[in-house]
């Protein structure tokens, strides 16, 4: 296995090792079941360890206390997909070592999938990139906002006027994403938000900083009310002060920027929070080796169910990020 660019501790996997640790659909099933049950072989629908082998075509496993049949993708987000579990793996695969996602396009024709197959693939596996549970920084914490959204320059005269008119300046149609790096574990944390103003930030900061925590930012006035705050003048040309930056959650958002201008070239207003999770986990493992942040990934998706008629749900939210 080939090491990782500038980390010699990190153990990479070329496509040529991912071909021979997967060569058939037996493999992928093996490695999965390992996975998700550890050796412990348990129920999906109860949980319960009385399971035994059964003679079922696509459910290989019986459960004596609830008296189910189930598989490794029962009680999974893998659960009623009818893409093969190898297909499953490379696809888990592809979205831990490509740093700026993979777009379904790109995962229909590697695959041999159809597009609409492939792109709720990927939202399936983004489930699994969302952090589980409360994350709070014991800090420094680096706090910042973004705009994401499609750029004026491509944009149509009339789509440009339409926007305005929709939201009275073409900026204020793109979706503001709120951030927070952690200096100690380099970890980072992201929310899709309605608008910038001092009670959003304001709880953003408190559910994930520890109150003690001392929070770096820009100069904007919205982040003045944290106790233990300094920050640096973006408007006056200071973007560093000694140790008080925001480059570390800024370099965050250059890597989801460049993946939606290059890979996604669109991202729904609706769907965003998806992608930032996607990004967000990505980078919160990017320092495990490649066979771990996989098996991560795997971990994560017990317990978990997104349907097809649920993820395409009209939510009243227009695609303002485009």
């Amino acid at each position: 296995m080939a090491k990782g660019p500038g980390k010699s501790h990190r153990k990479g996997i070329s496509l040529l090792d991912l071909a021979q640790m997967f060569p058939d659909e037996a493999a992928a099933t093996e490695w999965l079941e390992n996975a998700i049950w550890q050796g412990e072989r348990c129920c999906g629908h109860c949980g319960s360890l009385k399971t035994t082998e059964a003679s079922h075509a696509k459910m290989p496993y019986w459960c004596s206390d609830c008296r189910s049949y189930f598989s490794v993708r029962t009680g999974t987000v893998m659960e009623a997909s009818k893409i093969p579990l190898l297909k499953w793996v490379y696809a888990i695969y592809l979205d831990c070592t490509s740093l700026k996602g993979v777009s379904a396009m790109k995962l229909h024709r590697d695959l041999g999938i159809g597009y609409r197959a492939a792109w709720f693939l990927q939202h399936r596996i983004r489930e699994a990139f969302a952090a589980e549970g409360p994350v709070v920084f014991a800090g420094p914490v680096e706090i910042d906002e973004t705009y994401v959204g499609g750029s004026a320059k491509s944009m149509h005269a009339a789509q440009k006027k339409k926007l305005k008119e929709e939201h009275g300046s073409i900026s204020a149609s793109k979706a503001m994403v709120v951030g927070a790096k952690d200096r100690k574990t380099g970890k980072v944390v992201a929310r899709v938000i309605d608008k910038g103003d001092s009670p959003m930030l304001h709880g953003f900061i408190e559910s994930h900083t520890d109150p003690s925590a001392t929070v770096f930012t820009d100069g904007a006035s919205v982040y003045k009310f944290w106790f233990n705050h300094e920050s640096v003048n973006h408007s006056a040309g200071e973007f560093v002060r000694g140790i008080v930056h925001t480059q570390g959650v800024e370099s965050f958002w250059s890597m989801l920027k460049r993946a939606h201008k290059g890979v996604f070239h669109r991202m729904s207003a609706k769907h965003l929070q998806r992608y930032v999770d996607e990004f967000s986990g990505r980078h919160n493992i990017r320092d495990r080796d490649t066979i771990d942040q996989m098996r991560h990934v795997v971990a994560q998706m017990v317990g978990k169910r997104l349907k097809y008629r649920d993820l395409i749900a009209e939510t009243g939210e227009s695609s303002v990020a485009t």
